[in-house]
């Protein structure tokens, strides 16, 4: 009977934000005016750096795929976000398609934090080694780089979803969350998940320790450089192009940290959608914006092209 009720529960459906009908409508339209916001933003970004030669440098190839990241990292989740938001009913997803979901959010999410450790690299190679810069960060190098980390990400998808789809479940088929998330999905199973809950701890660590300890040498040794520059507005042109950078790892790395690398024992699936909610759908509006502002390379490029654009009209 047991094996029954294992096999029988294949559909899920998600923990409702609110029972209010009047919240669950305000906060559908915030989510879909994040979510268009995060589109819009990430793609002008690509937009850019593609359509201006001056930006086809490593750094902004790298911007323009974190960009890329962004905006499908940001489509996995928003779509059926919304989809539950606006239904008056509740919307069942099949383990197949939780597991998909859950695949597309750790690779995309992994390569994300593994991008940003890239970047930090690139920066400390164009402050520390300028003369050598293009010859160490040569255009191989670069796709190297960004296939490594995709494939890297990739591989901890599969094994994660995997885990997920292996597991028998009975019972409570409502995730206590708004999308598959690894944690939430794991407290429904019904049977021991000690071995996944230490894959995920260990997979989390190198997804996010790893990259963040990379990145914090990297900073090391880029401000005592900034330091001996003697030119005051060299000083402050170094420091604006990493800072940006730098707010956006804490805020990526902090969000990860607070939901995957602690002890499942202290779990809060509620702290955890709040968590959740900033890294889905607050981050990827608030990158390209950080990037944009504090970046005057980008933003005279989006000038550039806006006047061209109106002169040709």
């Amino acid at each position: 009977m047991e094996s029954e009720n294992h096999t029988r529960l294949t559909h899920f459906h998600f923990h409702p934000f609110s029972t209010l009908p009047e919240m669950r409508v305000l906060i559908f339209w915030v989510f879909l005016v994040l979510y268009l916001l995060s589109l819009f933003g990430n793609s002008v970004v690509v937009l850019i750096v593609r359509a201006e030669r001056s930006l086809h440098t490593p750094m902004y190839f790298f911007l323009a795929n974190l960009a890329i990241l962004e905006i499908a990292y940001s489509c996995v989740i928003a779509p059926l976000t919304l989809v539950n938001l606006a239904s008056a009913r509740k919307i069942s997803i099949s383990l197949a398609g939780c597991g998909t979901q859950m695949f597309f959010f750790i690779f995309l999410g992994g390569a994300d934090c593994i991008l940003l450790s890239v970047m930090a690299y690139d920066r400390y190679v164009a402050i520390c080694h300028p003369l050598r810069y293009m010859v160490i960060m040569s255009w191989k190098v670069c796709v190297s780089l960004v296939a490594g980390t995709l494939t890297m990400s990739c591989l901890f998808g599969i094994q994660l979803s995997i885990l997920i789809l292996c597991l028998p479940f009975c019972g409570n088929n409502e995730i206590n969350h708004f999308f598959c998330d690894f944690p939430a999905v794991l407290k429904l199973a019904c049977s021991d998940t000690q071995a996944h809950q230490a894959t995920l701890f260990i997979i989390s660590a190198i997804i996010l320790t790893v990259p963040f300890i990379l990145v914090c040498i990297s900073y090391v040794f880029i401000v005592m450089a900034i330091l001996h520059i003697r030119s005051a507005a060299g000083q402050q042109r170094a420091f604006s192009t990493c800072s940006s950078h730098l707010m956006v790892v804490l805020l990526q790395y902090g969000c990860g940290s607070l939901i995957y690398l602690r002890p499942s024992s202290s779990y809060s699936p509620e702290e955890g959608r709040v968590v959740s909610v900033v890294y889905t759908f607050v981050t990827p509006v608030l990158n390209p914006l950080i990037y944009s502002m504090r970046n005057k390379e980008l933003k005279d490029a989006l000038h550039r092209v806006l006047k061209k654009k109106t002169l040709s009209q």
